[in-house]
C-alpha cells in the first residue's frame, strides 16, 4: 500500500505548489482546447486521415494508433481512448467526442509540466522561483501548446517520457536500480507509441551504481533490459501475427518515405523546423489536400524562419543547453538527458527521417531543453551574479516566446475560421 502511496505521489502533484501548477495549466490550456473542438472540426474530422495542421495524424491515430511499424503497441492505448470517448458522446463522433479527446491531450501535457517542475524542485533542487520561470517558458513552447489538443502519440509519449526521466533520476539519485517492472511497464508504454524512444528507456541503466565494476551488477541489469525487452518483442509479435517480415519491409518503406531530401537547405530544416519548430511558431503555408476519396481540404505547414529573430532565439537556447552540458558534463543526470537528445539528433538531422516536418516531433525530446536549462542554474548556484544573468537571458527569451507564439496562433485560428468551422 506504502508503494502505491508513493507511487501516485510521483506522478501526479502532491503538494500545494504542484497542485496549483497543474490547475493552471490545466485550465488555461483547457480553454484553448474546448473553444477549438466546440468551434472547429480540425481535432478529429472523419473525413480527413492525415496533415490537417502541421502534418499531426489525428484521425488515422486516434481510430488505429498509427502505423505498426512505428507505433507497435498504440492502437491498443488508443482504443481505449477512442471507446471512452464515444462514450461521453454517446457513439457520435461529434463536438463532445472531439472535446473528450483534447481534454485527454490536456490532461496529459499538463500532467508532463508537473513531472518537469518535480524534476527541477527534486533532482535538480534550484530555487523555486527560477523552477516556475523554466516551467511556465517551456509552457509555451510550440509543443506543449499544440499537443495540449491534439490526440497524438507524441502527446503521451512527453508525458511517459518526462514521467521515466523523473522517475528514473529519482531511483539514481538514492543510488537505487530501476527495477524489472517499472523498466519492462516503461519500455512497453513509451516503445509501444513511438518504436525508437525504447531505447531512452534503457539509457538510465548504464548509469547505475557500480554497473561496470561489478560482475553481478551487470549482469543483472542485462538481464532487466533482456526480459522487458522480449515482453516488449512478444507484444509487437502478437500484434503482428508472428510475420515478423513485415517489421523489415514496412520499416524499409517508411525510411525511404519520409527521408527525401527536400529543396530547404539541411542547415535550414534543422534550425527552424527540429530545433527551432517545436520551440516557436515560424511562417505558415496552406497546402490543397485531399483523402483519396474525393474530399479536398486544406492543410497547414510551417514554413522556415524568415526573420533573423527567431533564428537568434533558436541560437540563444541552444548556447544555454549546450553550456548547460559542458558545465555539467560529469553530472549523470545530465548525461542521460544529453544522450536521449542525441537519439533524435541522429534518426531526424543525421539520417534525416521526417526532418521537413521535425516540429511534430517534439514530444520524444524537447523536454530535454528545460531539464538543461535547469542543470545551467543548478551549476551557478554558489555565483549570485551569474544566477542573475541567467535569468535575465531567460525572462527576455520568455518574452520573445510569449510574443511570437501568441501572435502565431492568431494566424492558427484565422485558418481555422476560414477552412475547419
Amino acid at each position: 500500500m506504502k508503494k502505491f502511496k508513493d507511487t501516485l505521489k510521483l506522478i501526479f502533484p502532491s503538494n500545494g505548489i504542484e497542485w496549483v501548477l497543474f490547475i493552471i495549466f490545466l485550465t488555461s490550456y483547457g480553454i484553448l482546447g474546448s473553444y477549438i473542438a466546440l468551434n472547429y472540426r480540425i481535432i478529429f474530422d472523419d473525413r480527413i486521415p492525415w496533415d490537417a495542421y502541421f502534418s499531426f495524424d489525428n484521425r488515422s491515430i486516434v481510430m488505429t494508433g498509427g502505423g505498426f511499424e512505428r507505433h507497435p503497441l498504440s492502437n491498443y492505448f488508443f482504443d481505449f481512448i477512442r471507446e471512452f470517448a464515444l462514450w461521453i458522446s454517446d457513439g457520435k463522433k461529434n463536438e463532445i467526442f472531439r472535446l473528450v479527446l483534447a481534454w485527454c491531450s490536456n490532461f496529459a501535457v499538463s500532467l508532463a509540466l508537473v513531472q518537469l517542475f518535480k524534476y527541477l524542485r527534486n533532482i535538480v533542487r534550484i530555487p523555486l522561483k527560477i523552477n516556475v520561470l523554466i516551467t511556465f517558458f517551456f509552457a509555451f513552447f510550440t509543443t506543449p501548446i499544440l499537443l495540449s489538443f491534439t490526440p497524438e502519440t507524441y502527446t503521451y509519449t512527453l508525458l511517459f517520457l518526462v514521467a521515466f526521466n523523473y522517475y528514473a533520476a529519482a531511483k539514481l539519485k538514492k543510488e537505487k536500480k530501476i527495477s524489472l517492472f517499472p523498466l519492462t511497464f516503461a519500455s512497453v508504454l513509451v516503445g509501444g507509441l513511438t518504436i525508437t524512444n525504447i531505447v531512452k528507456v534503457y539509457i538510465p541503466i548504464l548509469f547505475e551504481k557500480g554497473l561496470f565494476k561489478n560482475f553481478k551488477n551487470f549482469f543483472n541489469a542485462t538481464i532487466r533490459v533482456l526480459i522487458s525487452a522480449a515482453v516488449f518483442v512478444l507484444l509487437f509479435l502478437y500484434r503482428l501475427d508472428w510475420d515478423y517480415m513485415r517489421i523489415f519491409t514496412k520499416t524499409g518503406e517508411q525510411y525511404e518515405k519520409f527521408s527525401k531530401p527536400k529543396v530547404t537547405p539541411l542547415w535550414d530544416m534543422i534550425s527552424s523546423w527540429f530545433f527551432g519548430g517545436n520551440m516557436i511558431f515560424s511562417n505558415f503555408v496552406v497546402r490543397d489536400y485531399h483523402n483519396k476519396k474525393g474530399f479536398h481540404y486544406n492543410a497547414l505547414f510551417m514554413d522556415v524562419f524568415t526573420s533573423v529573430a527567431p533564428y537568434i532565439f533558436v541560437g540563444a537556447v541552444l548556447v544555454l543547453v549546450f553550456w548547460s552540458y559542458f558545465k555539467n558534463f560529469k553530472n549523470k543526470f545530465v548525461q542521460i538527458l544529453m544522450l536521449s537528445f542525441f537519439v533524435d539528433i541522429l534518426i531526424h538531422c543525421v539520417l534525416k527521417f521526417g526532418l521537413h516536418t521535425s516540429y511534430i516531433y517534439g514530444g520524444h525530446f524537447i523536454f530535454v531543453v528545460p531539464m538543461m536549462l535547469g542543470w545551467l542554474f543548478f551549476g551557478y548556484k554558489n555565483s549570485p551574479k551569474m544566477l542573475s544573468f541567467l535569468t535575465v537571458i531567460v525572462g527576455i527569451l520568455f518574452v520573445f516566446l510569449i510574443a511570437n507564439n501568441v501572435y502565431r496562433m492568431e494566424e492558427f485560428f484565422w485558418f481555422l475560421e476560414q477552412n475547419y468551422k
